[in-house]
């Protein structure tokens, strides 16, 4: 599953025929679109106490019972509050996929702040929320597969892809396939913990002093290796915030490991950069990859 494939049509007049449709107790809750929605899935608010979550393609289809069956386990044992699903939705004709009602989680997506590359309090906030991640119970709980793309397997499960990405590089081409060859040397060797397995701005909400209050969006979490969650020491941070979340994220991790978190890094920025040439942030990242 590449979640590339053609997408169904999802806007707000949809979710209201789907929730009118299912959830009849629902029926007379506004229902709006939010100022930031992501590219895996579509979100509407329902109410003040609730929200809609569709995935945006049959990709993403084997999330939706993921989040629904493990997020109310995993929520009890975290520092923050994650999304807590109270109803999923069926698939029908006009919209063949599963969907999920979620309790609404207040805060501002950090996205929409502007830079925080230096947010010293914003990145130790985010290291110990991973931590405690990583510390959860794993019994039957899912590993690297097409329910998040392999997030949680080595690096190299994408080898051939970013090794196709690096030309558009330039000079810094030669010094990528380095840096690959060392994210693509080892393995991890411990037992499976959990990931979120895509720790960027859009997931993270923060309230109005800037002080991080939920994580968001676990479509892509599982459990196994986590050098994927290490990436925002290159995606979203700088100087003494990227040294925080280095230094909390990084308890009880080898060097490997953040080799592993680096390639993760590398191949994303780098197939985002091939096919969009003028995406600053991710040629940012490349920028902070590569020095």
């Amino acid at each position: 599953m590449s979640g590339r494939e053609l997408r169904p049509h999802i806007d707000a007049a949809l979710v209201r025929r789907l929730v009118d449709a299912q959830f009849p107790q629902w029926r007379g809750l506004p229902l709006h679109p939010v100022p930031h929605d992501g590219w895996d899935n579509r979100t509407f608010r329902l109410g003040d106490e609730l929200s809609v979550r569709l995935p945006s393609a049959e990709g993403y289809r084997e999330q939706v019972a993921k989040e629904q069956h493990w997020l109310p386990r995993l929520a009890p044992l975290l520092p923050l509050p994650i999304p807590q699903p109270v109803a999923e939705g069926a698939p029908v004709d006009e919209y063949p996929l599963p969907w999920s009602i979620y309790r609404w989680l207040p805060g501002t997506p950090v996205v929409l702040l502007g830079d925080v590359s230096r947010d010293v309090a914003l990145a130790e906030a985010i290291g110990r929320f991973l931590v405690v991640l990583r510390s959860a119970p794993v019994e039957g709980a899912p590993g690297p597969g097409t329910h998040n793309f392999f997030r949680g397997a080595p690096p190299d499960v994408y080898g051939e892809e970013a090794l196709a990405a690096f030309p558009v590089l330039g000079a810094d081409a030669d010094r990528a396939r380095d840096l690959w060859a060392e994210a693509t040397a080892s393995r991890w060797e411990g037992p499976p913990v959990w990931f979120h397995g895509d720790v960027a701005p859009g997931n993270l909400l923060v309230d109005a002093r800037g002080v991080l209050t939920a994580v968001i969006d676990f479509g892509i979490s599982g459990v196994g290796d986590p050098a994927c969650d290490l990436v925002p020491a290159w995606t979203m941070f700088e100087g003494a915030a990227r040294d925080a979340f280095v230094d909390v994220v990084g308890v009880g991790l080898d060097e490997a490991t953040w080799a592993r978190a680096r390639g993760w890094a590398l191949w994303k920025a780098a197939i985002t950069v091939r096919d969009r040439p003028a995406d600053a942030e991710s040629r940012a990242t490349l920028a902070r990859i590569l020095r």
